[in-house]
């Protein structure tokens, strides 16, 4: 006993001053990251750039919240009286802000498609997906037009900053970068499991377990409280300025990083209480996005990072747009009015089990993942198969699933903003996504990136061998979404479980969202479509005369295209216009480029 004196009055003294020790600890922790931070941005201060961003986000944050717990009341008190003038003109502000937002997208848009005409396709696309939801309308007279056209605003002020602002775009391919980068730490873990020969050729063993890597990430996240925090920040600005229910708004949140049957889990104590409107839109959310950790398997493929990470944010507004327009609320909720909802948490008692239960969890989705290829691949070519034999039987030579699907479905790549030639493509990829699943047709979509890339022929006979750079970003943000018929049943199994005596209800929801859902994606893909910036080549006269004709890309495709395009054959005679013309270097790029590519001046 008098052994452990000490030790019990050192444990008082601690547990007395708690306060002072913590602050003590977190002033010398404070201290200790400034002398680092000090002493990166001296030593290099771009290589210290990230962390100098990251640094001030924080500072700003921590800030931010003293800010809003010492002053914030004192603050809306001196607010008050302006509130109060500012609330007495609103009427006519708004209508003022009405047309000031009208007249300066008409303006942009005349400016922007004097230039690029055929992005007028896109938002007629847009416009036409808009109408036909709305004439899908459960209530057509009650339906909320600010939350739908403030939904709708949001989602183009998301795509104008991601896809047109040379900082938006800088900045999301630096997260898509950064987040490809942090993928490949899987290679560690995987090599290490199944040897570097599996993981390099066989595809269940390359990206399979970049979900078990994510998957445990996130789960250390929701223990620190991390993503709970970004959600919560993202609900806010969409419920304040859409006017939803916190609980609806937080579910579609947390769509943008889990998974349609996650997502609910955060407001699970409300959804017995919940509207149908409210449940329409919860799962409006999930068919419309992607989980984080399939997002990770899409950029392992190939697909671009940072248009998935966009396509995903930019649904979430859209997604609660559109679920309005379709379901409008016609019940009184619970929870209108609500300042906010209190977020479930994870019942890990430290960071390892944290870690090791997102692991362990993820084992059923890499499960549920190759199931489903092996399964739907495989009905594919069965279909394919029996369409083919029907098909001969009336002398109609390779008819397939896809044919068909790029028969149906061609026009809605056309309005979407894919060239005439690429939708057949496309259609096929929206086929193969709405009726099997989105991650066979990001299969499809990755191997057209690398024929393009690659630098192949555009067309092997009749058959395209890849769709163009535009078309590839609108096929990006159309595919961005769980909304095909195989979820039907995740989605109804995960809400039953959580709410099983509202199973009827649920059931009685469920197409209207999946329909609500696929339109989202397709808004997305044609405003990806209007916004899109074609990527400049280059000086291809520089390019073809220092190229190194030993492999092809689509650099020297295009290239060579152009220098096919600027040759003239007249009696025998091979002549070049524009840049090329009185090169001595022109002839020798056209035998190299012939050595890859066809075409008539060839045969000079």
């Amino acid at each position: 006993r008098k052994a452990l004196q000490p030790a019990s009055k050192a444990k008082r003294f601690c547990k007395a001053h708690a306060k002072v020790l913590r602050r003590v600890f977190l002033g010398l922790l404070g201290v200790a990251y400034l002398c680092y931070f000090i002493a990166a941005c001296w030593l290099n201060f771009q290589r210290a750039l990230a962390l100098v961003v990251m640094t001030a986000v924080a500072v700003f944050f921590v800030c931010w919240s003293l800010f809003k717990k010492h002053y914030g009341a004192k603050v809306l008190l001196l607010l008050r009286p302006a509130w109060k003038c500012f609330l007495k003109f609103w009427p006519w502000l708004k209508w003022l802000l009405v047309l000031a937002h009208v007249g300066g997208l008409t303006a942009w848009l005349i400016l922007e498609n004097a230039r690029n005409p055929e992005q007028l396709i896109s938002l007629a696309g847009f416009c036409f997906l808009v109408l036909f939801l709305f004439a899908c309308s459960k209530h057509h007279s009650a339906v909320c037009w600010r939350a739908v056209f403030l939904g709708l605003g949001l989602e183009f002020l998301f795509g104008l900053l991601v896809l047109r602002t040379t900082p938006g775009v800088q900045a999301f391919q630096w997260l898509g970068d950064q987040i490809q980068f942090f993928l490949g730490y899987t290679t560690a873990g995987s090599s290490f499991v199944f040897g570097n020969t599996l993981i390099e050729e066989v595809f269940a063993f390359q990206t399979l377990p970049i979900v078990v890597f994510f998957s445990c990430v996130m789960s250390i996240l929701y223990y620190l409280g991390v993503m709970q925090w970004v959600i919560v920040k993202i609900s806010w600005l969409l419920q304040v300025s859409m006017g939803t229910t916190p609980t609806e708004t937080l579910s579609v949140a947390g769509n943008i990083f889990v998974g349609q049957t996650e997502a609910p889990l955060l407001i699970r104590p409300y959804l017995a209480d919940m509207t149908h409107s409210e449940i329409h839109a919860v799962m409006t959310g999930g068919f419309s996005t992607i989980a984080g950790s399939v997002m990770g398997a899409y950029i392992s493929f190939g697909i671009d990072a940072a248009s998935l990470i966009a396509a995903s944010v930019m649904a979430a507004p859209c997604a609660l747009a559109m679920s309005k327009l379709v379901y409008p609320e016609v019940e009184e909720s619970k929870f209108k009015g609500k300042a906010s909802v209190r977020l479930s948490r994870g019942e890990e008692q430290n960071i390892l089990e944290a870690a090791s239960n997102g692991a362990a969890s993820s084992v059923g989705l890499v499960a549920n993942i190759a199931a489903n290829l092996i399964a739907f691949l495989a009905v594919l070519e069965f279909i394919n198969s029996a369409l083919r034999w029907f098909g001969e039987l009336v002398d109609i030579k390779g008819l397939s699933f896809q044919v068909i699907c790029s028969y149906v479905l061609m026009p809605l790549a056309f309005l979407m903003g894919a060239d005439w030639a690429d939708s057949p493509l496309v259609a096929e990829l929206l086929g193969i996504k709405i009726f099997l699943n989105e991650f066979v047709a990001y299969q499809q979509l990755a191997m057209y990136k690398k024929n393009r890339l690659s630098g192949l022929e555009e067309w092997d006979g009749s058959r395209k061998q890849w769709i163009s750079e535009r078309a590839e970003n609108i096929a990006t943000f159309a595919l961005c979404g769980f909304a095909n018929f195989s979820s039907i049943g995740i989605m109804l199994g995960g809400l039953a479980s959580m709410v099983p005596e509202r199973k009827g209800e649920l059931a009685s929801i469920v197409l209207r969202a999946l329909l609500t859902g696929i339109c989202v994606s397709l808004l997305n893909a044609c405003l990806a479509g209007l916004l899109y910036v074609p990527t400049e080549v280059g000086d291809c006269v520089t390019f073809l005369s220092t190229a190194n004709f030993s492999s092809t890309s689509y650099t020297m495709y295009t290239c060579c295209k152009q220098l096919f395009a600027s040759s003239v054959l007249e009696n025998g005679t091979l002549s070049f216009t524009g840049p090329w013309a009185s090169l001595e270097e022109s002839v020798l790029s056209l035998m190299q480029c012939c050595g890859h590519y066809n075409h008539t001046s060839c045969a000079a």
